[in-house]
């Protein structure tokens, strides 16, 4: 019973980064982009939740939504201010300078005001654990909702992507701006909306992974997004099912590696088998090859 729930608490591991991931992959796949600050929206969202629950009172659903929002807000001003005067540059190494300046910015603000102490994260799930087989197998509540979330944002932006207009509006961006101009879809909108839902989506991530880990610190959000953005090139940067499968496939490896092999070693092997994933599929597993024409 030991290896199921392992398995288990990888899968939950792993949905969290397939959330994450989800972020990643929309803003690469509409912006060409890679929004390295992404991470630290994780961890505003969770101060967010933290002191609207702590400080204010309110119930855990209200303080997801109010994080939600901010977090929203949050991600549209980063792409105004520091991405979209960028995106048009000679050179992609611009972007990727100003992302982690983004991200090491949103770092030292939460520094300065919450401070560098850890602060323990209150659950926002009530749901009980279930436990199985005499209690040799427990499922913890935080795990089912995760797992639960996770399929239903794939689902729900799959459906977002492939039946709505604004959707389909960034399948054209993404495959060519400037005719998408050209045939009225309004580039700057659509691209912002990406990085709106990318943001929300960051902070039921932060709620979700506080609530199962539940020590705070304004650098609580670095290696969950590092890991994220591993797990969205595993599944195929630009996939939405990809990178739900890169997510639950790299959160499995990580519990079962401090299992069965070392804690201290868990992320040297996820990295080394993305090594040797890219090293037989570039594109991930479930990423196409795109063939430019010249």
């Amino acid at each position: 019973m030991s290896f199921l729930n392992y398995l288990i608490n990888g899968l939950s591991l792993g949905s969290v980064y397939a959330i994450i991931a989800l972020g990643y992959t929309m803003v690469y796949g509409i912006a060409k982009m890679l929004n390295f600050a992404h991470g630290d929206i994780i961890m505003v969202g969770a101060y967010i939740i933290f002191n609207c629950m702590n400080g204010l009172g309110m119930p855990p659903l209200v303080a997801i939504l109010a994080a939600m929002a901010l977090c929203t807000v949050l991600g549209i001003v980063i792409e105004k201010v520091a991405y979209r005067p960028l995106r048009n540059a000679s050179s992609s190494l611009a972007v990727l300078i100003t992302a982690i300046g983004v991200s090491y910015l949103l770092q030292n603000v939460a520094l300065l005001i919450f401070g560098a102490d850890t602060k323990s994260f209150s659950s926002v799930v009530s749901l009980e654990a279930i436990k199985l087989f005499d209690g040799q197998l427990t499922i913890t509540g935080e795990a089912i909702v995760t797992i639960v979330v996770c399929i239903v944002i794939m689902v729900g932006l799959t459906l977002f992507v492939n039946k709505t207009k604004a959707g389909q509006a960034m399948q054209a961006v993404s495959e060519d701006k400037g005719a998408a101009q050209l045939m009225g879809i309004n580039v700057n909108g659509t691209i912002a909306l990406t990085f709106a839902i990318g943001s929300a989506l960051a902070a039921v991530a932060g709620a979700l992974m506080c609530s199962a880990y539940p020590n705070l610190t304004p650098y609580s959000g670095t290696m969950p997004g590092i890991k994220a953005f591993v797990a969205a090139v595993f599944g195929g940067i630009g996939s939405i099912p990809g990178a739900m499968v890169g997510g639950l496939v790299i959160g499995v490896i990580e519990i079962l590696g401090k299992a069965y092999i070392s804690s201290q070693l868990a992320d040297a092997i996820v990295f080394a088998i993305l090594v040797v994933v890219l090293l037989v599929k570039p594109t991930g597993l479930l990423g196409k090859n795109i063939q430019e024409k010249v």
